[in-house]
Formats: C-alpha cells, structure tokens, sequence
C-alpha cells in the first residue's frame, strides 16, 4: 500500500496521470510566457527606477532592484489582471511572492510621491498595451 505524504505522487488520493498532461481528464494549457511581451513590461519598469531592464528578473534581493521587481509584479496582477501565479513566473518567482509584492506594494502606495510612480507606470503599461491592439506589454 502507497504512503500518503509528501512526494508519494498522490494528490486528493489520486495520483496524477504519468505524462502529466491532464489533470482531472482535462488537458492543462502550457502558458509559454510572451518573451516580447515580458521584456516590454521590465523595460517599463527598470526606466522608472533608473535599472538595466535585466536585473527585473535577476536572482538578486538588492533593496532597489527588489523594489522594482515588486512593483512589476503588481503592475502585471493588477494592472494586466493576471493571476498571482502568472505574474511570478513572469519574473521567476511563485505566486506566494507575488501577493507578497502586491500587499508590500500597496502598502507604499500612501506615500504620494510612490504612488505616483506606480501610477504612471501602470499609464504607460496601459498605453503600451492600447497602442498595437495586443498585449504589448504582457
């Protein structure tokens, strides 16, 4: 008899399909990130805070360049309406440090000079994402 616990493959007391591809007999989407599309919203967001648009995504915990790979975070969840999971794997990271990014982001945001900021880069993500009928800054 299987052991349930960590690592065993069981998940509910099922265990998932081998090839992975189908959970529950529906086939799961692949969510290929838009290299493009992720670049332009790092750019926006390194500009903003005086970056190379690079370390958005760098593996660093630099005060600066943490704040700023907040803040994409939560222009990516709020902004784009992406879910929390999706906007951390835009930059490497899981959704629990997303909705650690958005809460530490709206935090900050009573500050005027901040919440200025972030307000005009959710301005320019939004006239990026207008100006070519795409997502473009996805």
């Amino acid at each position: 008899m299987a052991r349930r616990g960590r690592g065993d493959g069981l998940v509910g007391g099922v265990t998932p399909p081998a090839n992975g591809r189908t959970v529950g007999g529906v086939q799961r989407e692949r969510h290929d990130l838009d290299i493009a599309g992720r670049q332009d919203l790092a750019s926006v967001v390194a500009r903003a805070f005086h970056l190379p648009a690079a370390d958005i995504s760098a593996r660093t915990r630099r005060g600066d360049i943490a704040l700023a790979r907040q803040v994409a975070m939560y222009v990516a969840h709020v902004g784009l309406a992406e879910t929390l999971t999706a906007a951390g794997r835009r930059f490497g990271r899981d959704r629990t440090t997303a909705a650690h990014a958005c809460r530490r982001v709206e935090d900050r945001r009573d500050d005027p000079r901040f919440d200025g900021l972030v307000a005009s880069i959710e301005a320019a993500v939004a006239a990026a994402r207008g100006s070519d009928g795409r997502e473009a800054a996805r």
